[in-house]
């Protein structure tokens, strides 16, 4: 969706709706679809009081951390935005230098599958939550600098088993699928 040029009302009003609908995107990708600069979108935004999106995210997270269960905070691979445990949760990885092969820029394939993983054990509502099997496609190459959001969904439930889809994206496309079964076990006093 690409904007034409709008006059300042009617820009604020869209930029407001756009920001609702897409919480977690830049202001580069605003100047993008409103045709304007970075800038323009930065003053925008501090006129009409909507955070940067680091604020964004850290205010989805503060909410979403506290109710895992299954994990420690630290855990949890990439920045967890948005949890409903027992139903979906989003989190956000950004590609750093230290998670690429140093001679071609391309991520390490265990980085998209341990934060696709730890999202999916975070949705389950219980002490323990583990992986008893994965099945995961890497649909393509993954760079330094993107931005990869996961969201997962719990597909179905049956005792302690949770049958977990997680689809990840880099600017709406698809870059991995996995579908992960996750173990609720039981915890007893220093053994499972």
């Amino acid at each position: 969706m690409v904007v034409s040029s709008l006059p300042k009302p009617q820009r604020h009003k869209k930029l407001r709706e756009f920001i609702d609908e897409n919480p977690f995107v830049t202001d580069e990708e605003l100047a993008k679809v409103f045709k304007v600069s970075i800038q323009t979108i930065r003053l925008d935004r501090l006129e009409m009081r909507i955070p940067e999106l680091r604020e964004r995210t850290k205010m989805f997270a503060e909410n979403s951390y506290s109710q895992v269960k299954s994990l420690a905070g630290q855990e949890i691979i990439g920045d967890l935005l948005d949890l409903e445990l027992e139903k979906m949760g989003i989190s956000m990885l950004e590609i750093t230098k230290e998670m690429v092969f140093q001679k071609n820029r391309i991520a390490r394939g265990h980085m998209l599958f341990a934060q696709a993983n730890s999202l999916a054990v975070a949705l389950v509502d219980a002490d323990v939550a583990l992986t008893g099997a994965a099945k995961v496609s890497f649909v393509r190459p993954v760079k330094l600098c993107e931005r990869i959001v996961a969201k997962a969904v719990i597909n179905s439930k049956t005792g302690n088993k949770y049958n977990i889809s997680v689809t990840s994206r880099s600017d709406q496309e698809i870059v991995f699928q996995g579908e992960f079964r996750i173990f609720a076990v039981e915890h007893k006093e220093g053994r499972l």
